[in-house]
């Protein structure tokens, strides 16, 4: 199986405070892993310094075979390869539907207007959301913010696909338009990390579950072992919460 991203003892640290401690892990092609636990436990932290939203305070992050972390390469080519879903949507307000998946793919991939246009309508298609192309993000519901959202990071063609919590700004009945725009994508062979509170979701689509505590990988496994057969005071006591 061809590893996209290895995580090698990273850590992270805010002054004193240490967020993450020796994390190691990583994901394979065409794999979907989902990341649970606890507020506080260090998963939006650990998907930033993926991403190098966060800069690592030490470890390497090992792209295609080679630590991206070291100084000679170029952390902007790398973040290209990264899609990134966030929890807030973060749609420009005064760009329409299709100018939002549009603007990133002529500024850094430099297509032209009419092939990142084609592009975007591809995905706002996959999305369910092509006959909203002319609308403003203050028009659409929380929802449909989302799977816009999720069109734009499709529409830069990254190898991995990373999700912050992408249903927790959302009413309840706006998540499951986005849990099976996700479960789609899942069943289509794109390499996905997620980083959820939605349990049955992460039981259904992951390949592998992350189970982070205080900032360390307490456990990981299938979803079967981690739901069924955890093997971890910690996991059973947070499924245990969580689950109920």
């Amino acid at each position: 199986m061809e590893t996209v991203i290895d995580i090698q003892r990273l850590s992270k640290s805010f002054g004193s405070h240490e967020v993450l401690t020796d994390i190691h892990f990583s994901v394979n092609k065409g794999e979907v892993v989902c990341i649970i636990g606890s507020s506080g436990s260090g998963k939006s932290t650990l998907l930033r310094c993926v991403n190098l939203l966060e800069k690592p305070s030490g470890g390497k992050i090992i792209y295609n075979g080679e630590n991206i972390l070291d100084d000679k390469h170029d952390i902007h080519l790398y973040r290209r390869k990264l899609g990134m879903v966030f929890q807030q949507f973060n749609l420009f307000n005064n760009h329409n539907v299709l100018g939002n998946c549009v603007i990133g793919q002529m500024k850094v991939l430099k297509r032209s207007k009419e092939e990142a246009e084609q592009v975007a309508l591809k995905y706002l298609k996959v999305v369910g959301m092509d006959r909203f192309v002319n609308a403003k993000p203050r028009q659409l519901s929380g929802g449909q913010k989302q799977r816009v959202a999720i069109a734009r990071a499709l529409s830069m063609e990254p190898d991995v696909l990373l999700f912050d919590e992408p249903t927790s700004a959302l009413d309840p009945e706006m998540v499951g338009e986005v849990l099976k725009v996700m479960k789609e994508l899942a069943g289509s062979g794109l390499t996905m990390l997620i980083v959820t509170h939605e349990m049955e979701f992460a039981k259904e689509v992951s390949d592998r579950v992350v189970f982070m505590d205080k900032g360390v990988i307490a456990e990981e496994g299938s979803p079967e072992q981690i739901f069924n057969h955890p093997t971890v005071d910690r996991t059973r006591e947070f499924l245990k919460r969580t689950l109920q």
